[in-house]
């Protein structure tokens, strides 16, 4: 029965994560088809409201989804009544996916951000071009997607 609940857990966090860097991909596609003038490396752009809202939903699934599995995969770890008195294998692994996946996530959030920054003023703004910002942080998305399963499949697999 554990093994199905972690099965539905996985299939929430890469359902999330999926949504998140579709969610990304598109906000993109939205902000490109908005107005501008480019000029070398200056740039002036209207906002996508559509990319702003679209980017804000990609940052929401994305931090949803790594609460969840940081949530659900540290409880199973504290309830586990095996003791760990040396760094196992699977240990180190956890540690790693562990530290990848928040590294992951504040880069993915950083890059979102930039992009909802981008695309919340009211009106043009000119400046340094912030180009595929929403796309890279939807692609990280959906390496979080990978990461966080296998922090969550490692860090609850010793205490079957």
């Amino acid at each position: 029965m554990a093994s199905l609940g972690g099965f539905f857990v996985c299939l929430l966090v890469i359902g999330l994560d999926i949504a998140a860097g579709m969610c990304g991909i598109e906000a993109e596609i939205a902000q490109n088809k908005v107005k501008h003038l480019r000029m070398w490396i200056f740039e002036c752009r209207n906002p996508s409201h559509e990319a702003y809202l679209l980017g804000l939903g990609a940052a929401g699934l994305l931090l949803l989804a790594h609460i969840i599995v940081n949530v659900v995969a540290a409880s199973m770890c504290l309830c586990s009544q095996q003791p760990h008195h040396k760094a196992s294998s699977n240990t180190q692994l956890t540690t790693a996916c562990l530290l990848f996946s928040w590294l992951i996530l504040v880069v993915g959030i950083s890059m979102l951000g930039i992009g909802i920054l981008a695309n919340q003023k009211a009106k043009a703004s000119c400046g340094v071009t912030h180009h595929h910002m929403l796309s890279i942080g939807g692609i990280l998305c959906f390496v979080h997607a990978l990461f966080s399963i296998a922090f969550y499949v490692s860090a609850t697999s010793h205490t079957n």
